[in-house]
């Protein structure tokens, strides 16, 4: 196959990136595109920075694994699959799976530090920020953290005040301007989609046939 063309894609906690990361794998087969998100290069629990009331901080660089994330997202590049155990955030009720991704046309690399790791963002070749009013993202962010991972709402609110708002402003939103396509998402992003999934279908090659190339 031929070099894989990588896609980062960022935006605050509960900007919408999985509806519309859905929404873009959907419009391509399997063979031609390959999600590997941040979500499952967490450090483990006891790894996790504190803050000052001892409560373990999920959003903050030092959570991701990102020597790691790196070195697999350059092999998805060279051509080479990955292996990864899934992770779960921690939900005794979810069964961690055995991930296995395939190298594609095009890669897309997820999550809310792909732009500030530089060993990572500088083996993007497309960087698409997704974005969202505040009160927007933290209604999607109670709604997702209660149903999905079991949190009630007064740590949702805790956690978004003390971590989320403050990592969104330090270590997020100073790299938007590095974004090449920015989706606005306060109510849908169809037409930012329309345009991406284009543009992307240009980089998928025409035949199956397909060399690495330097």
């Amino acid at each position: 196959m031929i070099k894989p063309y990588i896609v980062g894609i960022t935006g605050g906690s509960a900007s919408g990136k999985t509806l519309f990361l859905k929404s873009l794998l959907g419009a391509f087969s399997q063979d031609e595109i390959c999600l590997i998100s941040q979500d499952n290069y967490y450090k483990p629990r006891e790894q996790q920075p504190v803050d000052e009331n001892g409560i373990s901080n999920f959003d903050t660089p030092q959570s991701i694994d990102f020597q790691q994330y790196a070195l697999d997202i350059a092999s998805l590049g060279r051509g080479e699959p990955v292996q990864k155990e899934e992770y779960t955030f921690n939900n005794a009720n979810v069964q961690a799976r055995n991930l296995v991704f395939n190298p594609s046309p095009i890669i897309v690399v997820e999550g809310i530090f792909v732009f500030y790791f530089p060993e990572i963002s500088q083996l993007l070749d497309l960087k698409v920020f997704i974005d969202a009013q505040e009160h927007i993202k933290l209604k999607r962010r109670i709604i997702r953290d209660k149903e999905e991972r079991g949190y009630d709402l007064e740590d949702v609110l805790y956690r978004y005040e003390k971590h989320v708002a403050p990592t969104y402003a330090k270590y997020i939103k100073p790299f938007k301007q590095d974004a090449d396509i920015i989706v606005p998402n306060n109510t849908n992003f169809n037409k930012s989609l329309e345009v991406l999934v284009a543009y992307l279908k240009g980089k998928v090659p025409k035949t199956t046939t397909q060399t690495i190339t330097n």
